[in-house]
């Protein structure tokens, strides 16, 4: 049995912010913890916009507080996002995220194959495939 909080998790090394400052990503299941995926707490900030494309994992993510949009790179669609929603990135969509001026976007993040905690977008807005045991 696997208890953390989030308070715990706030203001550690495992609460990473973004270098230009869009999104500061809370860890709280690692691949370390066994579960086959990883999961964040994620605040999106309000007024920004942020390429990812996740080439290495798949993606599900909640929304629970806020609003904002994904658009997806491949064929312009954008989807309107806000909380109680969830959108998966099932096929390594490259996509742009964007929280409303409103207010911050919150979001919980659950990947496959799980994060180590350590991983940083790399200027293509992906993460490195881990592959330590």
């Amino acid at each position: 049995m696997k208890v953390v909080s989030l308070n715990d998790v706030i203001g550690t090394d495992r609460e990473v912010e973004a270098e230009n400052g869009n999104w500061v990503s809370r860890r709280l299941l690692f691949k370390k913890d066994g579960m086959g995926y990883s999961v964040n707490d994620t605040i999106i900030r309000a007024g920004t916009e942020t390429h990812i494309w996740y080439q290495n994992h798949l993606e599900a993510v909640y929304c629970i507080e806020g609003s904002g949009e994904v658009e997806t790179i491949k064929d312009g669609k954008v989807w309107p996002i806000k909380a109680g929603d969830i959108y998966a990135l099932d096929e390594h969509d490259e996509h742009l995220l964007r929280a409303h001026e409103g207010g911050d976007m919150r979001m919980v993040c659950v990947f496959n194959p799980p994060l180590t905690g350590r991983e940083h977008h790399d200027e293509n807005g992906v993460y490195p495939v881990d592959n330590e045991e």
